[in-house]
């Protein structure tokens, strides 16, 4: 059945309409060597290694925030989850011109005539829509998050993390439809590896190909030069949001250190988190509900031994910043309430709504002594977008989840 599907879809599209013979389908519309499988080959290794450590990263970041309760996140070192996101957005900045450039590389393949001379070929088109639209929605929506701007209606972070399984799922599927020509594009140039599988009339346009890229030679090394130069670029401009002797370059970061009160970047404020009122009250009390149950006013916190730690601040758009916390240990507060210091916790804000409200405290980060109920940054006491009257500061977690305008922390 399949041959014969074939055989009479390959009949009716073997011989196109006269004027489809005009244009971008007449034979030679192409010309340039540029347009050819070695380099969509060579582009496509770097772009996919791109995809695979954001992938990867992503993961690992989903996991942190949202994963279940056996996986394990260490509390150090305190810069490793920094790393982690910061590669996952600077990857994700750089793939997007190794996209454009893998496109460009390839697009003559859409005036191909017949666009589906069988129905493997059609299945395997159709899968590339698959490839190009999740690639694409990864890496706009992406750009549009770190930029804090969400003209889409459904939630970034859910829509991000399965769109990344369908893309990573959809690379692996092209690559093994296109194995052979990815083996002869990535083998050297001459070697019978790059010939493997080509009848002799298609070695004979090979090695034409090949020629007529000599003779553009110089085309060709502005063509990589001009990629790489791209990908450097936004890389550079960007990076500084993440890598602190970046910044005077980083023109581009949506979020740099230092760029906000207290010299540390804020993204909720307490304005929008509608805290105001609740976290400057006179009546404010901090409960940590265990077998002593403790009820404990800014004075009281004030009044306990308190500690001094400079950890950073590093948020899940990418940008990283450090700052000298003061405050009292969770586990002191967790061993005076009669819980265990490295019990599994939930803190919660003062915010009445939203999906960061509250946030677990996994026991490596519990029974941490740099893990703090900050109560001043830089030695001054916490401004109110920072958190004040207390926030919780741990090391190597996503800034989501340093928890800011404490209400109550309670065994999870």
């Amino acid at each position: 059945m399949t041959s014969r599907i074939d055989r009479l879809l390959g009949a009716r599209l073997a011989d196109p309409p006269e004027g489809l013979r005009r244009g971008p389908f007449r034979e030679g519309a192409f010309p340039s060597p540029l347009h050819s499988e070695r380099r969509a080959a060579r582009v496509g290794l770097w772009l996919g290694l791109a995809f695979l450590v954001c992938f990867l990263t992503g993961v690992i970041s989903d996991l942190i925030q949202s994963g279940p309760s056996w996986f394990y996140w260490p509390s150090s070192p305190v810069w490793l989850y920094g790393f982690t996101q910061g590669l996952h957005v600077a990857t994700g900045l750089a793939a997007i011109p190794l996209l454009l450039v893998k496109l460009w590389t390839v697009y003559p393949l859409l005036f191909e005539w017949p666009p589906a001379g069988s129905l493997a070929r059609l299945v395997g088109r159709l899968s590339i829509l698959v490839l190009v639209g999740t690639a694409a929605m990864q890496l706009v929506t992406g750009l549009i998050n770190i930029a804090q701007w969400y003209p889409f209606g459904f939630f970034f972070p859910t829509a991000h993390y399965w769109t990344g399984w369908i893309a990573i799922g959809a690379i692996a599927v092209h690559i093994g439809a296109k194995a052979p020509e990815i083996r002869r594009g990535l083998a050297r140039r001459g070697s019978p590896a790059a010939t493997a599988g080509l009848v002799p009339e298609q070695v004979e346009e090979l090695r034409a190909a090949e020629a007529a890229a000599e003779e553009g030679a110089i085309d060709r090394r502005t063509f990589v030069l001009a990629s790489g130069l791209g990908v450097a670029a936004v890389t550079v401009t960007t990076l500084g949001q993440s890598v602190t002797p970046l910044a005077p370059v980083s023109v581009l970061a949506p979020r740099l250190p230092h760029a906000g009160p207290q010299d540390l970047p804020v993204n909720k404020t307490a304005e929008a988190a509608q805290v105001q009122e609740s976290a400057t009250d006179p009546g404010y009390r901090l409960v940590v509900d265990g077998p002593r149950r403790l009820e404990l006013s800014l004075a009281d916190l004030m009044a306990r031994p308190q500690h001094t730690e400079t950890l950073p601040i590093t948020c899940v758009e990418g940008w990283s910043a450090s700052g000298r916390w003061t405050g009292v240990r969770l586990a002191d507060l967790l061993e005076e309430a009669g819980l265990s210091r490295d019990a599994r916790v939930v803190v919660e804000s003062l915010q009445t709504g939203g999906l960061f409200r509250s946030s677990v405290v996994a026991p490596p980060h519990a029974a941490d002594p740099r893990t703090l109920l900050a109560l001043q940054l830089e030695g001054a006491p916490l401004d109110l977008d920072h958190g004040y009257p207390v926030r919780l500061i741990a090391p190597n977690r996503p800034g989501v989840m340093q928890t800011k305008w404490l209400a109550l922390v309670r065994p999870a």
